[in-house]
């Protein structure tokens, strides 16, 4: 005896499942590709099922924390100090690097230290 045929799967494109999940086409096929969410891979495209789709919202879920507040943010040092400054010298003075196209039209950058 011989039962009716199964139904085929419904299959959900990249775009069905961005609509869905209000995120960008870009991000569902990227995510796919790196093979961090389930997918086919049916005519050279990128096919979604509805499994798929939950499994890809159970995979970004958050859960909340035991903790009921959250945590003190860590405290910054007031200044950039190295760690020789730490042996009771006075700490040095850190200066940001100029941009790349200021060296280029200028000389080349000095290496005093």
């Amino acid at each position: 005896m011989v039962g009716p045929a199964p139904t085929p799967a419904t299959l959900y494109s990249a775009a069905d499942v961005a609509k869905a999940l209000r995120c960008s086409e870009w991000w569902v096929k990227e995510q796919a590709r790196r093979r961090r969410i389930p997918y086919c891979r049916i005519g050279g495209s990128y096919r979604f099922t509805t499994e798929h789709l939950a499994e890809i919202v159970r995979r970004y879920e958050v859960r909340p924390t035991e903790q009921t507040r959250p945590a003190d943010p860590p405290q910054r040092p007031a200044t950039r100090t190295t760690a020789s400054a730490h042996d009771g010298q006075s700490p040095v003075v850190l200066r940001a690097r100029p941009p790349r196209r200021a060296r280029k039209a200028g000389a080349p950058e000095s290496s005093a230290a």
